[in-house]
């Protein structure tokens, strides 16, 4: 027979998607949310790529903060350096002050820089307003997140600033970042003298940045060429980009693993769920594709009937999920990822994702109606028809004989029953709901892990909940754990180990001595963190052996072991001062600092070549109930001044953001293989009228029928979610230890024992809920159908 012309195969194609709303409606929702994740899945990607080179560059980061001495230059002789051809752009002159502040609430003061700026933009260093407002008037100031205990700091805060006449008190209007870590603080230009103390001459800074600054060497060019411009003198000091760059690259490095995976993982699925809906819609239509080949329509016009009514929604529903992750989903789960960071902005959606997303979903639903189109197109019309209107002679016969002999109702033995019958089908609904569940078990295992090794990578919950430091040195949040130089003298240890005794809250205490040994073998030096007393409490994620108990013993991490060659259990040389120290390996600890290349001991270790080793801190754990800021504030009453302290502040910690993109992702994925299942039910339910109409002429009730199509997306449900129970775990744990790795280290058998029992039972019905929630509305509508109704659509 002819083959009919191009109009009828359009008018066709359009009639079938207004024939099927609800399927209509289904693929485009699919293609919206699947669009949106699949978008942001992959922006996380293009994000993972360099964040901190991203965030320097969309808050025009300074590649130089140069100290000035305003004395020594004049503002005309600074504008002008901006005009050197090294420099492409530039911010200052910026007074600056360095101030002795205390939080209302506390006794020790800290030293930070406080710069005045009239607005938190312009051509170098943007300032990033994370809550807050820029300062207004001249007793208001806004602290940089990584101020001491920012995490604790409410709006409204007054910080007093000591050491200077009338000691002003500024109100905290705002938390900011700087990505460049400019200033520790920011207040209006005419505040900043009556912050500087008497005596104490005016400063100032200058912020460029280059055309050239990849390279130290290139940076060094930079600053030659602004120096030379200017008196001699007047830039008392500078600080590079880079080394702000290397600190935060360390501390995100943990991260990025999961963040590919997770974008990765994101990107696949979006693209599985919409090929096995589209799939799913195209096998559901057999019956119809026999109709129209009866009525003359040619296999290439079949397939063009089916890939035009797909495409359709499809492109609808792409366009919708591309606005959405423009508009709505992608600032915020971007600036999640920014949070996470630590870099205050990423910048916003790439194009190439904005578009390329969407166009790549479009294409893949068009191919995935053109492929069972094609098989289906040389089918004949009666096989076509036979197809999609029975189930092949034999399929699923023995699974209703063996339903039939449960003590079941009738109608839950039949939906039990019902997969085996179509098979085909069957495989589509099992791999939307398979996606989707594996999607929930991977994001709640994440959902677990993250606090774990967020402890392990800063030590916090368990590392102490105070530092206490000899007077002279700033004090510092005890997950900063850079190097401290200053020493405790032993009248300042016995007033220390006096007053930690003598707090109430008080749980547990050891003195701390940083220290760096050389390594046969290695040709930078080790730094070690020496305890006395013990340390065991403060809760380092062991990996395997065990905490080290008597001198001569020590533990590292996996990255020590992997660069000395050795193993737990042997002997490794180290040598501080010039004199040789043998120590036993007894134990592989997760610990993140220096990318793994780190020893923890006890005093007695290092007695014999340093026997005047003195601690440079003491770390405290508080007793439950007792807040860490309050004893902080407390111990520093107790002893002279000069003392300073830090508590643990985990605002800055990523796993809060972390679990917001797991829990965004997986939300979108779950309710993207909901829809999907939504479509194909309703196909199955409409195709099968006749068997319905049957049912239902011999006594079925319309509850009977709900039950019935519940029961057989049930089943499947529930065997798509044991199976992404194991998929999710396998997927779980093979990513966290890549996560590990990346950090130099090993993984706690802590990180991966996140599922307990009753949860994988849980995670388990998870397929089956999503299979009954998206079965619900078709099955509704299949009970609500007359049985002379259904027969006639037959």
């Amino acid at each position: 027979m002819k083959g009919v012309g191009a109009a009828p195969v359009i008018r066709v194609a359009l009639g079938g998607l207004a024939r099927r709303p609800v399927q209509t409606a289904a693929i485009t929702l699919v293609l919206l949310i699947s669009t949106c994740a699949a978008m942001l899945a992959a922006a996380l990607l293009v994000d993972a790529n360099g964040p901190f080179d991203r965030a320097f560059a969309a808050q025009r980061g300074a590649h130089v903060t140069a100290a000035i001495d305003p004395a020594k230059a004049t503002e005309a002789q600074l504008t002008a350096t901006t005009s050197l051809p090294q420099v492409t752009a530039a911010l200052g002159p910026v007074p600056t002050a360095a101030v002795k502040a205390t939080m209302s609430g506390q006794t020790s003061p800290f030293t930070e820089t406080v710069a005045g700026r009239a607005v938190p933009g312009g051509p170098a260093d943007d300032v990033v307003l994370k809550i807050g407002h820029w300062p207004r008037q001249d007793n208001q100031i806004v602290l940089d997140s990584t101020w001491p205990g920012a995490g604790f700091i409410p709006l409204g805060t007054s910080v007093t600033m000591t050491g200077v006449p009338g000691t002003p008190a500024l109100t905290v209007v705002g938390l900011a970042d700087s990505v460049t870590d400019s200033a520790d603080g920011w207040v209006l230009p005419g505040e900043i003298p009556r912050l500087r103390a008497p005596g104490t001459p005016a400063s100032a800074q200058m912020l460029y940045r280059f055309r050239s600054a990849a390279t130290d060497a290139a940076v060094g060019a930079g600053i030659a060429a602004v120096t030379r411009s200017l008196p001699s003198g007047a830039v008392t000091g500078t600080f590079s980009w880079l080394t702000v760059r290397a600190g935060e690259q360390s501390s995100i490095a943990p991260f990025l693993p999961f963040i590919v995976a997770f974008g990765v993982i994101g990107l696949v699925m979006s693209l599985l769920i919409v090929a096995s809906v589209v799939s799913g819609t195209v096998v559901a239509g057999y019956a119809r594709i026999g109709v129209l080949k009866s009525i003359g329509f040619t296999p290439r016009q079949v397939v063009a009937v089916y890939v035009v009514q797909a495409v359709i929604p499809a492109a609808a529903g792409c366009l919708a999920g591309a606005a959405l992750g423009v508009i709505g989903a992608g600032p915020l789960v971007l600036g999640q990822a920014a949070a996470a960071y630590g870099v205050g902005t990423l910048g916003g959606l790439p194009a190439g994702v904005a578009a390329g997303a969407p166009a790549l979903l479009c294409a893949l639903t068009g191919l995935a109606a053109l492929l069972p189109a094609l098989r289906a197109g040389r089918f004949s019309a009666v096989t076509a028809i036979t197809a999609g209107r029975a189930p092949r002679a034999g399929h699923g016969r023995a699974a209703h004989r063996l339903a039939a002999r449960l003590p079941l109702p009738r109608a839950v033995t039949i939906g039990l029953a019902e997969p085996f019958g179509r098979p085909a089908r069957t495989a589509v609904t099992l791999t939307v709901i398979l996606l989707g569940a594996t999607a929930v078990t991977f994001g709640a295992g994440l959902s677990s892990s993250f606090p774990r090794i967020q402890a392990g990578v800063t030590l916090v919950p368990t590392w102490p909940d105070v530092i206490l430091s000899p007077p002279g040195q700033n004090p510092r949040s005890p997950q900063g754990r850079q190097q401290s130089h200053q020493s405790f003298t032993p009248s300042q240890q016995a007033v220390a180990e006096t007053a930690i005794r003598a707090q109430p809250g008080t749980l547990h205490y050891a003195a701390m001595a940083h220290v760096q040994v050389s390594v046969a073998g290695l040709r930078e030096q080790v730094p070690v963190t020496a305890f006395r007393g013990d340390a065991s409490w403060i809760g380092y994620p062991m990996v395997s052996g065990r905490w080290y108990a008597d001198p001569g013993q020590a533990d590292v991490p996996l990255g020590f072991l992997t660069a000395t060659g050795k193993r737990v259990g042997d002997t490794v040389t180290v040598t501080l001062d010039g004199r040789p120290v043998r120590v036993r390996i007894v134990g592989d600890v997760f610990d993140p600092d220096n990318s793994g290349l780190t020893m923890l001991t006890g005093f007695g270790t290092l007695a014999g070549a340093d026997p005047g080793l003195a601690p440079d801190e003491y770390a405290i754990g508080v007793r439950p109930g007792v807040a860490p800021f309050g004893y902080s504030h407390d111990i520093g009453a107790r002893l002279p001044g000069g003392f300073t302290t830090g508590q643990r502040d985990t605002t800055g910690s990523p796993v809060p953001y972390m679990i917001i993109l797991t829990g965004t992702l997986v939300l979108l994925l779950a309710i993207a293989a909901a829809l999907g299942v939504v479509g194909t039910v309703i196909l199955q339910t409409r195709e099968r009228a006749r068997d319905l109409g049957v049912f239902r002429a011999v006594g079925m009730t319309p509850r009977q029928a709900v039950a019935m199509v519940a029961c057989w997306t049930g089943a499947t449900g529930l065997a798509a979610g044991v199976l992404a129970v194991a998929a999710g775990v396998a997927l779980h744990h093979a990513v966290i230890p890549h996560l590990a790795f990346f950090a130099g280290n090993g993984v706690p058998p802590s990180f991966l024992d996140v599922y307990g029992g009753g949860q994988l039972a849980g995670l388990t019905l998870a397929g089956s809920v999503i299979a009954v929630a998206g079965a619900l509305l078709p099955a509704s509508w299949a009970a609500a159908r007359r049985a002379a109704t259904a027969l006639r659509a037959e």
